[in-house]
């Protein structure tokens, strides 16, 4: 087959897909493009190439603009430039509809489920939200994010997504070619920059979710949109609904979060067990929930921790899986204490829709699902369901 890369082609654009494209077909080739929206007709030059049915490319002319289309706010954000967005030729109500397409597609593909998704809209607009950000350095000590599906490093002057004191705090800085940069910016207004041995500011943040203070590594896992953390604590606290008294977990545990949720609500008598792989997270979650007797923190990986240790079984789980998801040995081991309900917080859809259909082949249906637009102007979209049997 003739490799396709570099050349341009007309296509009229199809569905949305998971990832930051949509679809389209010319002369029988699935074409994942990039910078178009479902219903347009583009021109698009083809990026990539390795053969077989499809390939990909980016829209690069708009012959017909769909309702919902915009001029990218930001100069980077062109077939080309920085990989870091994915809609920001879109408006706010097009970016929702777009991610609640893909959610809605992945449930009825991998889970065989058909559910209406609407994502919610979090305060704030689309952009100067991003409070953690990590950045490449050219071989010039500028800074910059790194071209979609390439290490190629955009040098960049500034983020629209980015929270002020992150991205414009390093932008002005010469920094060693070839490195990565972290930036964080915590509850309390404190920059924190790492890079490699240098560092400028502290390596602890404080955080505040949840009605509480949360110290936590700087540049370690937290929720990089200002509100998330607070909305997913309320609705994961909503489904939970632990007994007093009773039992739960939280696995995937992070800091803590949903363990001082479940903490709070199962009272001195109850149980929360916190799983967290990252010692250094367990560390600080043992830290951050010292005041709550009930709580009980494992660091390890959950299905070793799960297999190993005799733990009480639980009223209710919470999880909040890495990207990839949960996977059938953790689904197994839930399902085989019998919980009342669990919680599952997703930040990807296919995973979620996987572990969907994991949980209903041991009996646990979806019963609720919001979907919040946590990650304005990309694909990402953060997930909680709620299964019971």
């Amino acid at each position: 087959m003739t490799d396709w890369t570099g050349r341009r082609v007309e296509a009229e654009v199809g569905a949305v897909a998971h990832g930051g494209h949509c679809v389209a077909r010319v002369e029988g080739r699935v074409v994942f493009v990039r910078h178009a929206l479902p219903g347009e007709r583009v021109v698009v030059a083809i990026t990539e190439d390795k053969g077989g049915s499809f390939c990909r490319g980016d829209a690069v002319e708009v012959l017909s603009a769909a309702p919902g289309r915009v001029t990218p706010p930001c100069g980077y954000a062109v077939p080309g430039g920085c990989g870091g967005c994915d809609w920001q030729h879109a408006d706010g109500p097009t970016q929702r509809a777009l991610k609640a397409a893909v959610v809605a597609e992945q449930l009825s593909r991998l889970a065989k489920v058909e559910w209406p998704v609407e994502v919610e809209e979090l305060p704030g607009g689309l952009g100067d939200w991003r409070t953690r950000a990590r950045m490449a350095v050219d071989r010039q000590g500028r800074v910059g994010f790194r071209a979609h599906r390439s290490h190629r490093v955009i040098p960049v002057s500034y983020c629209v997504i980015a929270a002020p004191g992150t991205v414009d705090e390093v932008v002005t800085r010469t920094w060693t070619p070839g490195a990565e940069v972290a930036v964080s910016v915590d509850s309390t207004g404190r920059t924190h920059i790492a890079s490699g041995s240098r560092v400028l500011g502290s390596s602890e943040a404080v955080e505040r979710a949840a009605r509480r203070d949360w110290r936590i590594d700087a540049h370690g896992f937290w929720q990089v949109h200002p509100d998330a953390a607070d909305i997913l604590a309320e609705v994961v606290g909503q489904w939970a609904a632990t007994p007093s008294g009773g039992c739960a977990w939280d696995l995937y545990a992070g800091a803590g979060l949903f363990a001082a949720v479940l903490a709070e609500q199962a009272g001195p008598d109850g149980s929360v067990v916190a799983v967290e792989s990252d010692r250094s997270a367990a560390e600080r979650g043992a830290e951050n929930l010292a005041d709550l007797p009930a709580v009980r923190v494992f660091a390890g990986k959950v299905e070793d921790v799960l297999a190993a240790e005799a733990l009480p079984d639980p009223d209710v789980v919470v999880l909040d899986p890495p990207r990839k998801g949960a996977g059938s040995a953790v689904v197994d081991a839930i399902a085989a204490r019998c919980p009342a309900r669990v919680v599952y917080v997703a930040c990807d859809p296919a995973a979620l829709a996987r572990d969907v259909a994991l949980f209903a082949g041991h009996g646990y249906e979806l019963r609720a699902l919001r979907a919040f637009d946590a990650f304005p102007m990309t694909h990402h979209v953060e997930c909680v369901a709620l299964f019971s049997r």
